[in-house]
């Protein structure tokens, strides 16, 4: 996603890594049946707080995946697979509620934008 401003940059990073997590905890779901599948997850915080820090903006950082990695602590059924459809359901509906967050922020930032030039008109 490309935006003009600072905030509407980070902004479009948010989302788009939010969006990632949404694909992430699809995958797991769509193997929880899948003998041997391990959760894969990232930190999102972590992840969005590094990508701030680069300094790229969104445009310089489209494209890029977060890194996604075996989640530890979980437990195995004797398949060897340890995915719970209850965690990936939290995961799920905390990233619905990421994506409406960043969604009403990025509304917010276009509004001012859209003040300011309406301002410069008058």
């Amino acid at each position: 996603m490309q935006t003009t401003t600072a905030m509407g940059d980070a902004l479009g990073r948010y989302l788009d890594l939010t969006s990632q997590q949404m694909q992430g905890t699809a995958r797991n779901m769509a193997n929880v049946d899948t003998p041997g599948f391990k959760t894969q997850g990232f930190d999102f915080e972590e992840v969005f707080a590094q990508q701030l820090n680069d300094g790229a903006g969104a445009a310089g950082l489209e494209g890029v995946q977060a890194p996604m990695q075996d989640v530890d602590g979980l437990v195995a059924r004797p398949d060897g697979n340890n995915v719970s459809m209850d965690r990936e359901g939290l995961q799920l509906a905390k990233a619905q509620m990421q994506f409406k967050l960043g969604t009403q922020l990025l509304k917010g930032e276009f509004a001012t934008v859209m003040s300011a030039i309406h301002m410069d008109s008058k």
